[in-house]
């Protein structure tokens, strides 16, 4: 502990930084009376110097403390009114992590003391608790940001050549058996060499990873009968989740990246800076609540006891508040720069670009990210959605954001369901979806197609179950979306009926096809590759158990056969290099013999006509990409996809392209194609399948 008399300090930069012979506390708090900064043993289990933080600039409250180290354990309290009915929840008897801090120790316990209301009494937050919370909250850790990066930087991969892979930190490697114990469902497993060479041999070129945020995790208390797995309950922005460490030292998760890195793979974060794990009113106080409720949250503006929310989590972070929004911003840039990320997938990405509470591309937040020299070049992806009003906001982000498109996930489940009039829009989202991201000069990667992701079914539940299973969450099966569009090919859930067991691998082998084989930017979710199963669970948010970790040791013969078809496709993809393009299809002539850049065919070898698009009863297209006169080395001439998703096989008539050139098989999802005539080019299409011809000389 230090000997020498603390100073007044800096205000900027904000949290706490080691200069080498001491350290800086800032904290903003613009409606604080006090601030005392509490410094603890390195266990976190003992107080062990008190501070009060006298100077305040700009509400900025700051203290320079001599002879402190990184490792050196604190938190806040801070002082000021209790009013809840007036937004102002002020509480000292709540001890306060960092809103900057980069490092936790110990363990969030679910206690009545963590509130800042007395949990007894009959007036709930309206009251007041005078119990201590440091017991039973984590606290903050000073650390040294020195790291060997050995000339890593993010890999800034266009987008055009990428293939995203959502998965679980955790859950990826709990069960992998050729990660040590202790490595398991941490960053240093997704790191560990058996893991990262899988991820070479399927081909994906980025990893997003689930919220790695520190969270609200297990909640086996009073009140709560589930954990938060997926981690959407962020109580800090800067700290890594403790649980993701398998060693007390945030150089792990810099390991992890320089290691993902060095094999070409780049790491994109999922961040819930929409929302926190303090909730509503009844929620604990942590953090925002207690240094300044009305700055960090949006105050319901006719009772400011209760908060604007947009996100059905309880309470809309304020980003709209220059502070909060300094705070986001300086969050993202510090993963950039100091941890190497490559990007960042915003979760309900509309109420954080919201602008006097309507979202706007005029928003702070988005102005903020498009003007910030790391933010142009990161990799940016919307979850464009929210609950509030004029939530649903998908292709409504700026030019250089990239957006999940769930107008690609619906219309591709129902054309592969089987239902009627899919057709029309197939099209249009297989090219790219232009009629939602075509404007302002935006590249057709914006559209980030993914048919599966941690919210819903799993491929294989997707075809072997009609309705969601989630009796297991507690919420007697009430919670979980029931627009799966989803068909359980003729048994519901587990079956030992081969032609059920086999329809449903033709069916996910041409919906991953499909993901595979359209423009724009793919995203598979982990484990689809080789079938995992939640067991029709749509929703397994709480279920920390074998339900969601991938089951590396149940992988079955077949679905080994499923993963390497996946990887098939990967490679597919990149081969033929047509799907490199960063501009949309106009669908006119490119070429002086009359060519167009796309070309959607009927099975008649006819181009589709106006009645074509309007037969409902039609369940098969092709498109024909030109890539003849393409500036990229390599790329093919002609590339013909046909998709079947008739149980049938079908008559197809290959089109009239050009007499000299020659058709290529390069994939047959159903491995039962026969081949093509070298007479009439009349070919038999199996059922539920997706066939893709190079035509060249």
């Amino acid at each position: 502990m230090a000997g020498s008399k603390p100073t007044i300090g800096k205000p900027y930069p904000l949290g706490s930084v080691y200069d080498g012979k001491g350290v800086n506390f800032a904290l903003f708090s613009a409606h604080a009376e006090k601030v005392e900064l509490c410094l603890f043993d390195k266990s976190g289990a003992q107080e062990v110097q008190r501070y009060a933080i006298t100077e305040n600039d700009n509400s900025i409250w700051h203290i320079y403390v001599p002879g402190l180290e990184p490792g050196q354990v604190y938190g806040y309290r801070v002082y000021g009114p209790y009013k809840p009915e007036e937004g102002k929840r002020f509480n000292p008897n709540k001890l306060l992590i960092d809103p900057y801090g980069r490092q936790l120790v110990g363990k969030l316990i679910w206690h009545k003391a963590i509130f800042g209301y007395d949990w007894d009494s009959p007036d709930k937050d309206l009251s007041f608790s005078e119990l201590d919370s440091a017991p039973y909250v984590p606290k903050s850790v000073v650390v040294d940001d020195a790291y060997d990066w050995e000339g890593d930087e993010p890999l800034r991969r266009p987008f055009e050549d990428t293939v995203i892979y959502e998965t679980h930190t955790r859950g990826f490697t709990r069960l992998h058996p050729k990660v040590p114990d202790a490595k398991r469902g941490t960053f240093a497993g997704m790191s560990h060499r058996s893991v990262v060479n899988y991820l070479k041999w399927l081909g994906i070129t980025a990893v997003e990873l689930l919220p790695i945020h520190a969270f609200f995790g297990n909640r086996h208390k009073k009140g709560y009968i589930v954990d938060n797995y997926w981690g959407y309950e962020s109580f800090t922005f800067f700290a890594p989740e403790q649980s993701y460490l398998s060693r007390d030292d945030i150089r792990e998760f810099k390991d992890m990246v320089k290691t993902l890195h060095r094999n070409n793979i780049e790491v994109i974060l999922d961040v819930v800076f929409n929302h926190t794990g303090e909730g509503n009113q009844l929620g604990p106080t942590l953090c925002y609540r207690g240094i300044d409720n009305e700055s960090y949250y949006i105050l319901n503006p006719e009772n400011r006891r209760y908060y604007f929310d947009t996100t059905g989590c309880g309470a809309t972070f304020n980003v709209q508040h220059p502070n909060v929004l300094t705070l986001v911003m300086d969050s993202l840039r510090y993963w950039v720069k100091e941890m190497h990320v490559d990007g960042f997938r915003f979760d309900l990405a509309t109420t954080v670009s919201r602008h006097n509470l309507a979202f706007s591309q005029q928003s702070g937040f988005l102005y903020s990210t498009l003007q910030d020299p790391l933010m142009k070049q990161s990799k940016l992806i919307a979850e464009p959605w929210d609950v509030g009003y004029g939530g649903y906001q998908v292709g409504g982000f700026p030019p250089g954001w990239a957006e999940w498109n769930d107008k690609f996930r619906d219309v591709v489940r129902r054309f592969w369901k089987g239902d009627l009039g899919q057709t029309p829009e197939l099209a249009s989202r297989i090219a790219g979806s232009s009629d939602v991201f075509n404007y302002n000069n935006r590249d057709i990667w914006a559209s980030v197609n993914f048919i599966t992701a941690h919210d819903g079914f799993t491929l294989r539940d997707l075809v072997s179950y009609n309705g969601k299973h989630n009796n297991s969450n507690g919420e007697e099966n009430r919670d979980g979306s029931d627009s799966n569009w989803s068909w359980n090919s003729g048994a519901e859930g587990e079956s030992d009926n081969k032609t059920v067991t086999s329809n449903r691998y033709a069916r996910g082998r041409a919906l991953m096809a499909t993901l595979l084989l359209s423009f724009g930017t793919p995203m598979m979710l982990a484990g689809d590759e080789f079938a995992h199963t939640q067991f029709g669970n749509n929703n397994p948010y709480c279920q920390d158990n074998v339900l969601t970790w991938i089951a590396w040791e149940a992988i079955t013969d077949e679905n080994r056969s499923f993963a390497r078809f996946v990887k098939k496709l990967v490679q597919l993809r990149k081969k033929l290099r047509i799907f490199e393009r960063r501009h949309f299809f106009t669908g006119r002539p490119v070429s002086r013999s009359g060519v167009k850049d796309i070309t959607w065919y009927t099975e008649k070898g006819c181009e589709f006509a106006e009645a074509d698009w309007h037969d409902a009863n039609r369940k098969s297209l092709s498109y024909c990409v030109y890539g003849g006169r393409r500036r990229v080395s390599g790329a093919s001439r002609y590339v013909m996809c046909i998709f079947n998703a008739d149980f049938n096989e079908l008559s197809w008539k290959l089109p009239d392209i050009d007499n000299t050139m020659t058709w290529n098989l390069l994939l047959d999802s159903s491995s039962k194609f026969t081949g093509v005539p070298a007479s009439d080019k009349t070919i038999r299409v199996p059922g539920w399948s997706v066939l893709v011809f190079e035509i060249k000389r």
